[in-house]
């Protein structure tokens, strides 16, 4: 198959012939039809993050399942997936305790003497996220795919994978916004803009969205801000402060950047929250002042949403075909694998919202 592999940070990628074995026990093979192209693929391509190397890229992704290993019940040949990169075992404290996104037990991995799912002639290829998506087919747990609505679309279902279950999930799982609280959304890449899509469907009652570039803040306001606020002005916290007469309930950061945080911390109401979704330098911290706890504000994470994919996901592909989700706005260009590159350095730019990269 053909696939994007990245052998070195801070290189293209290139586009090798690779190897995939036949599905074992509990593995799903899947045929992809779409992967988007998300950022926190850039932070391994740049080298913010470590990753084994070679590796595949690429976590947000639908496809229709090939075929199935022994012991598989959760999909059958000929379903529409969409992957998550949340892959949990079942079994675990997480998981019982329903934090299935917490769960790393290597169990939904092949094991030390097991042969590799993904080969480049005689070299084992690092699957990332579990899933290695930047390639015609994927090898996977059936713990990180999802049987859909077949009417779905597929390049719109592809970014229910990572950006929309965790701007969406932030709402819906970690936020618990009541109708008529005030949210503040700070970025509106893919994930800042499903959570103002998320807040609306909420009930939410303002909701600012705040973007340094003017096309993604109109966005924004199509898909549900009330009012939106350009992140690089001095007076952007101020503004929001203004707006809401003291402060928002919840603050949801979705860019991964420092002075990103501290604005979602800032623009909140005393006993206000701020969700953290964005991937930081691994070197930064997000903290509160004295002040902030006296005010009882809140700092939390909000990894991938908190969510329960095997649930949430057939729950958002129903928004998006009822038209409470609009997922058409949010891909800016459809692309051939052969211009994944291009896709990463527009991503690099931080002008548009999404790339998805569709296999015919």
């Amino acid at each position: 198959m053909k696939a994007a592999v990245l052998f070195e940070a801070k290189q293209p990628l290139s586009i090798e012939e690779v190897t995939v074995s036949k599905p074992g026990p509990r593995e799903v093979l899947i045929r992809t039809a779409a992967v988007g192209v998300c950022r926190s693929d850039l932070h391994f391509v740049d080298g913010a993050y470590p990753h084994a190397m070679p590796t595949i890229p690429g976590h947000e992704a639908a496809g229709v399942v090939e075929a199935v290993g022994s012991d598989v019940t959760t999909v059958k040949p000929g379903d529409t997936v969409v992957t998550c990169l949340s892959v949990f075992c079942g079994h675990c404290e997480f998981c019982v305790t329903g934090r299935m996104v917490l769960c790393v037990n290597p169990s939904t991995r092949r094991g030390k003497g097991e042969p590799p799912r993904l080969m480049l002639g005689d070299t084992a290829v690092a699957q990332m996220l579990n899933l290695s998506a930047y390639a015609e087919q994927m090898l996977v747990h059936e713990h990180a795919c999802v049987a859909i609505d077949p009417d779905m679309p597929t390049d719109r279902a592809a970014l229910i994978g990572c950006a929309v279950t965790t701007g969406a999930g932030a709402v819906f799982n970690c936020c618990d916004l009541e109708p008529g609280e005030t949210v503040a959304v700070v970025g509106c890449g893919g994930i800042g803009l499903a959570a103002v899509n998320a807040a609306k469907i909420a009930g939410a009652g303002k909701i600012i969205a705040i973007d340094p570039v003017p096309e993604k803040r109109a966005l924004a306001e199509k898909l549900g801000a009330t009012h939106s606020i350009d992140a690089m002005s001095e007076t952007a916290a101020d503004e929001v402060v203004e707006i809401t007469r003291g402060g928002v309930h919840h603050a949801i950061e979705a860019v991964g950047r420092p002075q990103s945080a501290a604005t979602a911390v800032k623009v909140l109401r005393r006993g206000g929250t701020a969700t953290i979704l964005g991937m930081m330098p691994l070197a930064e911290k997000v903290g509160l002042s004295a002040l902030d706890l006296l005010a009882n504000k809140r700092l939390q994470g909000g990894l991938m949403g908190g969510n329960r994919f095997p649930v949430d996901i057939p729950r958002l592909v129903d928004f998006y075909l009822r038209g409470l989700l609009d997922l058409d706005s949010i891909i800016a260009e459809r692309i051939g694998l052969d211009r994944i590159n291009h896709a990463f350095d527009e991503l690099r730019k931080g002008d548009a919202t999404r790339s998805v990269v569709v296999f015919e």
